[in-house]
């Protein structure tokens, strides 16, 4: 009994524990990373390249068959061991093996396993670009949860405050300092912050459900991200050129090293073509022998056994087979114009990826420097705010003020307070899409 009970108290505290997990940015990545359906995709791609590639190798080695038969003849027949027209029932077999290899197609062998080489790296490039699209996912998931939950904070941390108003100020209507309007106003405005914090609640659940279900949890209501309090990371890849980060980038970024490979698998499938153009040439040898029922030594007029007949009616066959293409309706000359095109047109598009993706990095690295102004500018306006609301504040407690002109300034100040929270997570994701581009990793957020 006592066993029992420790044992149950054991599982209550693992059950416990799982409820109670707070997820860290890393813990979410590195989940998403193993549990992504996509990605799971992505690695059976791989698992396919690395076949192709296997069998590419294969393609080197000779192949060796075998092969048997057994006949039940009647009527006139050949004999297969005699070789002569027979009028009876008789039973045969015959059997061999053989074995082929190619000697020359136009080194068609290589170049097959030269692209299944090209093919396995692109085929990891497209895991790599998998995973890094379900990272930034997750990290602009986890980000917006930290923006939610902050922004909740605030609009709690308001509403504390308009409650102490709204008892201060019903001091002041007892007293007849002030008229009963302004504590009625004030309330309106804690009815209105309740709406808001109602609003932010289902804000942050929704941003936590999406987030799990990214993660692909089945737990949606108890999941949760860590409660620590994240600053600003550090904006040192600020001080780097646009240029750089856009170098960096075009070695790092997977979208350009699919598209450089795409055009090399297009060359190999050029030369492939081209391959047809040689005559090809291969070698082989085989093996078989043969029986057949009743079979009489002419000279003694025993008849001959099984093993016997084996040994006297084998054979053995060895040489080589050419084959020359002359004319085949254009298809290989043809065919070797469209892969010409398709290597043009994959310049084209990795000189464009190339191009979009610079693009998109100097538009990342503005975006940043004006989102760093943003977030400075919302903190000095909140700062500002912050002084006009205490100001207004000292006026309406001493009765100066009305209660107008008070919630003027109280939601004024309110607003400060979000802008600054949203350009705060706003600065803090595109600081992190650039060290992103130069190659950083995306999960730490110190």
């Amino acid at each position: 009994m006592k066993k029992s009970i420790i044992a149950l108290i054991f599982l209550f505290g693992v059950f416990s524990q799982a409820q109670n997990k707070k997820w860290t940015l890393l813990e979410c990545v590195n989940y998403a990373l193993e549990n992504n359906i996509s990605i799971q995709q992505s690695e059976l791609d791989v698992d396919l390249a690395n076949i192709d590639k296997n069998q590419a190798i294969a393609n080197f080695l000779p192949n060796l068959n075998s092969n048997a038969s057994f006949n039940i003849n009647t009527g006139a027949n050949i004999n297969p061991a005699t070789n002569q027209f027979e009028n009876s029932t008789f039973r045969s077999a015959n059997g061999g093996v053989s074995s082929g290899v190619n000697l020359f197609s136009g080194f068609a062998n290589w170049k097959t396993l030269q692209r299944a080489k090209i093919n396995q790296i692109a085929s990891q490039y497209q895991l790599d670009k998998m995973k890094d699209d379900i990272s930034l996912i997750v990290a602009n998931s986890f980000l917006q949860i930290l923006a939610n939950r902050e922004q909740l904070r605030v609009l709690q941390g308001q509403n504390a405050v308009t409650k102490e108003n709204i008892k201060n100020t019903q001091e002041l209507v007892d007293a007849g300092v002030l008229p009963r309007g302004d504590l009625l106003e004030i309330q309106a405005t804690d009815a209105t912050q309740s709406q808001q914090i109602i609003q932010a609640e289902n804000n942050l659940f929704i941003s936590k459900f999406g987030l799990a279900q990214t993660l692909q949890l089945k737990d949606y209501e108890n999941f949760d991200i860590s409660d620590e309090d994240y600053g600003l990371v550090a904006a040192t890849i600020l001080d780097k050129e646009a240029s750089e980060i856009a170098k960096k980038a075009k070695e790092e970024i997977n979208d350009v090293k699919i598209a450089r490979t795409s055009v090399e698998l297009a060359q190999k499938d050029l030369e492939l073509a081209r391959a047809n153009y040689f005559p090809t040439l291969r070698g082989f040898v085989g093996y078989n022998t043969r029986w057949a029922s009743s079979q009489v030594n002419p000279f003694t007029g025993e008849e001959i056994s099984f093993i016997d007949q084996l040994y006297l009616f084998d054979g053995t066959s060895i040489g080589v087979q050419l084959n020359v293409p002359i004319f085949n309706n254009l298809n290989v000359r043809n065919n070797v114009k469209r892969n010409k095109v398709r290597v043009e047109r994959l310049k084209y598009q990795l000189e464009q990826s190339e191009l979009d993706l610079e693009s998109t990095v100097y538009q990342a690295y503005n975006d940043a420097k004006n989102s760093k102004k943003t977030y400075e500018a919302a903190l000095q306006t909140e700062e500002a705010r912050r002084l006009a609301f205490e100001y207004a504040k000292e006026r309406y407690d001493v009765g100066l003020s009305n209660a107008f002109d008070f919630n003027q300034s109280r939601a004024a100040y309110e607003n400060a307070q979000s802008d600054v929270v949203r350009t705060k997570y706003d600065y803090i994701f595109r600081l992190k899409i650039l060290e992103f581009y130069f190659g950083l990793p995306i999960t730490d957020l110190n």
